[in-house]
């Protein structure tokens, strides 16, 4: 009888191999670490989009003059009778506004009236190559985020 010829993996194979899904296994967690980053951006953008919006609705509703107030430093915002809100580390800031409602060096306000217009400005939010913009009409006081990117 011959002998039988054993099959299987070499040692160097099963090293290939491990190797290779080692590296695909640290490109999907690099990959969706990304996304979760810039998931947060978004969220932030967006949140920071609604304290706007109810900070007019709250000068409406009372009848009273409303601020938001941003630190540009800090990354941080407060709406009308609420406390701090951070941004993401990896979120930059910046904000034009009236003249009069700069309270401190990096530190402004957007303002809003009892009848919703406002004092109007923009401020922008970047991370990396992405930028979203958030526009406040200063007649109308209506908020609108664009979001932009610089490819």
């Amino acid at each position: 009888m011959r002998a039988m010829k054993q099959r299987g993996f070499t040692l160097l194979e099963v090293v290939v191999v491990v190797l290779i899904i080692a590296l695909a296994t640290a490109a999907v967690a690099l990959a969706i670490s990304g996304g979760l980053e810039g998931a947060r951006v978004r969220a932030a953008s967006k949140d920071l989009v609604a304290a706007l919006r109810a900070t007019r609705s709250k000068a409406v509703v009372t009848r009273e003059s409303q601020v938001l107030a941003l630190d540009v430093e800090r990354r941080a915002y407060r709406a009308a009778g609420r406390d701090w809100v951070e941004l993401p580390a990896a979120m930059e800031l910046s904000m034009e506004t009236a003249a009069d409602e700069v309270v401190d060096e990096g530190v402004g306000q957007i303002r809003f009236f009892p009848d919703g217009s406002s004092t109007g400005g923009n401020i922008e939010l970047r991370r990396g190559e992405a930028l979203w913009r958030i526009d406040v009409a200063w007649l109308t006081g209506e908020v609108r985020m664009n979001p932009h990117s610089n490819d």
